[in-house]
């Protein structure tokens, strides 16, 4: 597993949590109980801090990035689908932003919220609970298709894949 420090930033894993070995961490990250970060997602606490939830999940080649003046915070709960960039964001719990979006710096998503694949969130975006936001760029309306119960659906599963790869994941080579 590729976990760096930065000069005194030190990544904090609690040891429940599942970091897959072919994911970077690097600096202040910190994440959560139960929370797992996949296959080529980068998560970059150079400039500012990164706070990965309890039971929260960042799918296969994300990127992850904050300044010193928006910390990427995602809350207990939610899921980051493949392929996902954000960059400084306020993510709130019980969220799921899917594969291809992208969340620009100073965005907020409150709880339950959720982005659509290939959604962009310009700069500063609000996504109210029980919303979902959709396109480029990325307009918000109520959520009558993918609700929480679906959204904990996704994380269980990760939650559940997260313990079977750290018992029975293998290399080969």
């Amino acid at each position: 597993m590729a976990i760096y420090a930065l000069g005194d930033l030190t990544p904090e894993i609690h040891p429940e949590a599942y970091v897959h070995p072919d994911a970077t961490v690097i600096g202040d990250v910190r994440i959560g109980p139960e929370a797992s970060v996949w296959p080529q997602s980068v998560l970059r606490g150079d400039h500012g801090r990164i706070e990965i939830g309890a039971r929260s999940n960042v799918q296969d080649g994300c990127v992850l990035h904050c300044t010193a003046e928006d910390p990427l915070i995602l809350g207990a709960g939610s899921a980051i689908g493949h392929s996902v960039h954000v960059e400084g964001a306020r993510i709130g719990t019980g969220c799921l932003i899917a594969s291809g979006s992208v969340v620009l710096n100073g965005s907020v998503l409150d709880d339950g919220a959720m982005v659509g694949a290939g959604a962009v969130l310009s700069y500063g975006a609000h996504v109210p609970s029980g919303h979902i936001a959709l396109g480029v760029p990325a307009r918000t309306r109520e959520n009558t298709s993918f609700g929480a119960d679906k959204i904990a659906t996704v994380v269980d599963g990760y939650v559940a894949r997260a313990r079977w790869f750290r018992t029975e994941l293998r290399r080969l080579d």
